[in-house]
């Protein structure tokens, strides 16, 4: 079985799996979700995804159906079910299952799960940009399936043939549609703060902590489009693509100033990955 999915205690393949109609996460987008890659059944820094996974759920207020543990023996149990090659695993939990009512109703949580095969990413390509006003809310610290700006925001980006939007809020970068947005100036790697305008990715973390190790300074702090555009690098951080650099922004060539530096971080970033996943190109 190449693809596979789990719903509240069932799974099977993929495109057999089905979910009530009356599952919170279809009418309202009432739920949260996380995702890492697998390679050799290693699910990559499955811990830090599961910690956020239940950070998001307490602040939308959604009682866990389960401890990290158990969805962790759950998440290792499945991925042994599914062929050996690399895979994408998500999981999410909705507020339950009852008739159309804002109010929460008092049923349990329910869990979704899904394996599906990816490509491992090629962290040294050079991707194409666009910008777009951030019109999100404000609480892109939760990592909520209320995903249709971002989800508009990647169609634009296909459409002018880039792989990522970059939102702002008036001047100011906060991050991509589905990703972590940082820039490299002068040696230093400057990214926004992890407040409630950005979500803390995990690949953001391993980032930062590629730069201690290679003695690189950090800066967390707002940066501008004029900031973005003028950088010597654009990194782009996420869980499926780890650290992708860009070479144009707008239709405008841009990065490609520090290639030393940016080989450097995603050497560091790539090594990690292959180190804990036993993966070789």
């Amino acid at each position: 079985m190449d693809a596979l999915g789990y719903y509240n205690g069932k799974w099977g393949p993929l495109d057999d799996m089905t979910v009530p109609i009356n599952d919170r996460g279809l009418y309202f987008g009432d739920g949260v979700y996380d995702a890492a890659v697998c390679v050799n059944r290693v699910i990559f820094t499955l811990d830090e995804h599961i910690d956020r996974f239940f950070t998001s759920a307490g602040l939308l207020e959604i009682k866990p159906s389960c401890s990290k543990e158990e969805l962790k023996a759950l998440l290792c149990d499945l991925v042994q079910k599914v062929d050996n090659i690399p895979l994408l695993a998500y999981w999410q939990w909705t507020r339950g299952t009852s008739r159309r009512d804002h109010t929460f109703p008092s049923g349990p949580a329910n869990l979704l799960i899904t394996f599906k095969p990816i490509s491992v990413p090629d962290i040294y390509r050079k991707i194409r940009l666009i910008t777009c006003e951030d019109t999100r809310f404000l609480h892109c610290n939760i990592k909520t399936l209320n995903l249709i700006p971002n989800v508009l925001a990647a169609q634009r980006a296909k459409e002018q043939g880039c792989k990522e939007a970059v939102f702002h809020r008036g001047d100011i970068v906060t991050e991509g549609a589905h990703s972590n947005v940082h820039i490299l100036k002068g040696g230093v790697f400057i990214t926004h703060p992890a407040d409630n305008l950005i979500l803390r990715g995990i690949a953001r973390s391993h980032l930062l902590a590629a730069c201690k190790k290679q003695g690189v300074p950090v800066e967390e702090r707002p940066f501008t489009l004029a900031e973005l555009v003028n950088a010597d690098e654009i990194f782009l951080s996420s869980t499926s693509t780890m650290g992708l650099s860009a070479e144009a922004v707008d239709g405008k060539p841009a990065g490609g100033k520090a290639p030393e530096l940016l080989k450097k971080l995603q050497d560091e970033v790539f090594g990690e990955f292959c180190a804990a996943t036993g993966w070789t190109a």
